[in-house]
Order: C-alpha cells, then structure tokens, then sequence
C-alpha cells in the first residue's frame, strides 16, 4: 500500500523532524521549486542538533542543488547549527 500524500503549507521554513531521513533527497527540490513559486528565496531547513546524520544529509543535497544559491548553518537566533538557512536562485 502507497504511502497517500500529505499536504502542509509552504513557507520560508521546512521542518523536517516529520519526514523520515529517506525522504528528504525528494521532498527539498520538490519544496524549494514551491517556494520559488510562490516568490520565498530563503527558507530556514530545521533538520535539528543530534548526531549531525539529517545536517550532512541536507547539506549534501543542498551542495548538488541547481536551485540553491548557498546556505549556511542558522545563527543564535536562527536555530544555530539545528538549521541552515537556504537562499534559493530567483
């Protein structure tokens, strides 16, 4: 049985503590070109603080990315190395 999609609004900050680390290498293109449409060029990626596993995960993808223009880890009020910030190309 096919997992059915799941529906959340899209805004300058993706969570990514509901999503199984598997399907974050999909859901990060699919939800930057959401954003991209609806004209939001930086999003705050939480991916959390733990081992560092999701952080590497994301960052790598965010490296192979043709739609990021750079990220860097969140600063003291930005979620600090549990988030990275993303500037998407316009």
């Amino acid at each position: 049985m096919e997992d059915e999609p799941v529906e959340f609004p899209i805004s300058d900050e993706l969570d990514l503590h509901t999503f199984r680390p598997k399907e974050v290498k999909e859901l990060l293109p699919d939800y930057f070109e959401l954003c991209r449409e609806k004209g939001i060029y930086r999003v705050r990626v939480i991916h959390g603080k733990g081992t560092g596993a999701l952080r590497e995960l994301v960052h790598g993808q965010l490296r192979k990315s043709e739609l990021v223009e750079q990220f860097e880890l969140g600063d003291q009020t930005s979620g600090g190395w549990g988030a990275t910030i993303v500037w998407l190309k316009k």
